[in-house]
């Protein structure tokens, strides 16, 4: 058999699941692609601009003609930039999931699972996702299962994780969000997780304010402030970073035992977290 050759969009990949969504797109001029790897360079491309908020750029670059795996990306960026486009999206999704053609096509599926998941109907989402096929699909089942209340279903789903490849960016991701979500001594390994991100890779808002839930869930809430202002220093405002201020006003609430602190629990912090900084990456 023979060994697989180099594997070109490594970093470009890395570099999306940690949340460096600039420094993908400008490493994105790789020469000498297949096509598939080409329309897969494509698809994380404008995935990233999806994460900075620059949905109407994708929407405009995206064309009729474009394979299967980027117009779901277009519907992503549709159904984000504004409500009035989520009924005709979610229809026009639907088209294409039912679509013997393409339907098992799995960025569609990995788009669809995103959709419905912030439409909150995991059902439907697991519909899509649940064979797998790849690790961002297994990573999203994660997220859909945690959010389901089933952290053994999400356990399930890690250990296929880590059979694939232990090492996995997104493996090692799916880990801290079902160590947040069972709390405890899986606490302090969550935080070591995000800690070795931290000295691995550049800083980012995804890398700060994980390792500052699992701060706030082991109550060093000091350190977690720390962290949260510097993630906000560093976003831009883009939707995802207004939320990002919704989350330090949040923890604000909840570190000074304000009367709201009974409507923030640990578990609502994490899935907020998931919310904006998951493999979603609204």
């Amino acid at each position: 058999m023979a060994a697989a050759g180099p594997d070109h969009l490594f970093n470009l990949r890395n570099n999306f699941y940690i949340g460096a969504f600039q420094s993908a797109i400008n490493s994105s001029d790789i020469r000498n692609l297949s096509e598939e790897d080409a329309v897969e360079r494509d698809c994380i491309v404008h995935r990233s601009y999806i994460a900075l908020g620059s949905y109407q750029l994708v929407i405009n670059e995206i064309d009729d003609s474009a394979p299967t795996p980027l117009q779901a990306v277009k519907l992503l960026a549709l159904y984000l930039s504004s409500p009035s486009h989520k009924e005709s999206t979610i229809s026009s999704l639907k088209e294409l999931l039912a679509d013997a053609a393409i339907g098992s096509n799995a960025v569609l599926r990995l788009i669809a699972g995103i959709i419905f998941m912030h439409e909150e109907d995991y059902n439907e989402a697991l519909k899509h996702t649940n064979a797998g096929g790849t690790m961002e699909l297994h990573a999203l089942n994660v997220q859909l299962f945690i959010k389901m209340h089933r952290s053994d279903y999400a356990e399930r789903q890690l250990r296929v994780m880590q059979q694939i490849d232990e090492d996995h960016t997104l493996t090692q991701l799916a880990m801290t969000w079902l160590n947040l979500a069972v709390g405890g001594s899986k606490l302090q390994e969550a935080y070591l997780i995000f800690q070795d991100f931290s000295e691995k890779y550049p800083m980012t808002s995804l890398i700060l304010n994980g390792k500052a839930v699992c701060c706030m869930q082991m109550g060093n809430f000091d350190e977690a402030e720390t962290l949260l202002l510097e993630a906000l220093n560093k976003a831009s405002l883009t939707y995802k970073n207004y939320q990002l201020i919704f989350f330090y006003l949040s923890f604000s609430v909840f570190k000074g035992q304000n009367l709201l602190l009974c409507s923030m629990s640990s578990y609502t912090i994490l899935t907020k977290f998931i919310a904006m900084y998951g493999i979603i990456y609204k």
